[in-house]
This record gives structure tokens, C-alpha cells and sequence, in this order.
């Protein structure tokens, strides 16, 4: 398949990287970014705890409002870029529904990936990296190249859709490393579980698509 070129045919793409721009911008803008950390990033130690006076958004919204919150403009700018180059090519072939499904999905397994590393940890974890992830599993396996010499065609595309997840880790690791704002931590295991839960969704939301046509 071919990424089409046109952003105009990814709508919902689209909106969400507005929504997730605005969020920055209007913390940003207002002095409120490391009270919207606190409020809105996925805390593990806060998953069973009885709600606290500085947690207004409910636990199990968190990994959602956490893709609205970042650690600073780069973090931002490099998590909108990959969204768009690749949300565009797979909402063209999944639909909104599917790209929302992908995102939606995402985030929860970023944060169900993260929390059994670091169970009792106060640090939130805060970026739409993990559900980006989803949105890369899938383009990788939609629109992959086989470039690795094995005879199967189905595991030549895993595993290309392997490569490009490590690369993306990779990427997020350095990033991370040059930029991260003190005080929060870099989630590996979130990008993984993101991946994976893109890499698993991509062909039956392909199937459900067709089947609604």
C-alpha cells in the first residue's frame, strides 16, 4: 500500500493532533504544566488508591489524559510528527473509527504495559507516545516493505514491523535522554505495549472496516 499524500483525507488524525497541540499550548500558555502533569499523567501508585485532594481526574481516565500531556515542546513536536506521517496513511485504509479504536486502545496497553514494572511509583507517566505506538504497529504492518530475506511473506512483514517498533523505542529513548523533563520517566514498556496492541489490532479493524464498506 502507498501513504497517500494528502493530510486533508486523515481528518480524525488530524483533530486529535490539534487536540493533543491545544492541551500543551493552553498548559503552557496559562503556567500550568507541571500541575497538569500531576493531574492528568497515568500514576501506577494511584491505581486502587482511594482518590487524593491533587487527583481530579478519576485513575481510570488517566491513561487517556495523559496523551493530552507532555514534558515539553520537543516531546510534543516530535510525537505530533509521527502521528501525522503515519496516522494519515492508516486511518486512509482503517477509517476514523479504526484510528480512533487504535488510539484508544493504545493508550490503555502503554499504561497496562507500565504499571506491572513500577506498581507502587508516584512519577507519572505522561505523552501520547504509547498510543502513537498502536498507530505505528498498525502502519508498520499495513505498509511495511518486506526487505527481510524470509521465505513466509506473513512473518517478513512481522518482522520489518519489528524493526521499525525498535527503531521508534530507540528514537524515544534518545529523546528522552537529551530532553526529559526532570522528575518523569522515560516509559519504555508503555511504547512496547502500544506497539504490540497496534501490531495486533491492525488486521481485524482492517476486516471490520471492509466488512462495514
Amino acid at each position: 500500500m502507498r501513504p497517500p499524500d494528502d493530510l486533508r483525507a486523515a481528518p480524525v488524525t488530524l483533530a486529535i493532533a490539534a487536540l493533543t497541540g491545544a492541551a500543551w499550548l493552553i498548559a503552557w500558555a496559562l503556567g500550568r504544566q507541571e500541575a497538569v502533569v500531576l493531574a492528568g499523567g497515568f500514576t501506577p501508585g494511584h491505581v486502587g488508591a482511594p482518590p487524593g485532594p491533587g487527583w481530579p481526574v478519576p485513575v481510570i481516565l488517566t491513561p487517556l489524559t495523559a496523551t493530552l500531556v507532555h514534558s515539553g515542546f520537543v516531546h510534543l513536536f516530535f510525537n505530533l510528527i509521527m502521528l501525522l506521517f503515519c496516522g494519515r496513511s492508516v486511518e486512509r485504509v482503517l477509517g476514523g473509527t479504526g484510528i480512533v479504536i487504535l488510539y484508544l486502545v493504545g493508550a490503555y496497553a502503554a499504561a497496562a504495559a507500565e504499571y506491572p514494572l513500577y506498581p507502587d511509583s508516584t512519577v507519572p507517566m505522561v505523552g501520547a507516545s504509547g498510543a502513537i505506538s498502536a498507530v505505528l504497529g498498525a502502519f508498520a504492518l499495513l505498509f511495511g516493505r518486506n526487505k527481510v530475506k524470509v521465505a513466509n511473506p506473513g512473518l517478513a512483514t512481522f518482522l520489518n514491523a519489528l524493526w521499525l517498533g525498535a527503531a521508534w523505542i530507540v528514537l524515544n529513548i534518545l529523546i528522552g535522554l537529551t530532553f526529559e523533563t526532570s522528575g518523569l520517566r522515560l516509559a519504555v514498556a508503555a511504547h512496547i505495549g502500544g506497539f504490540i496492541a497496534g501490531l495486533v489490532l491492525a488486521k481485524p479493524l482492517l476486516l471490520l472496516k471492509w466488512r462495514g464498506a
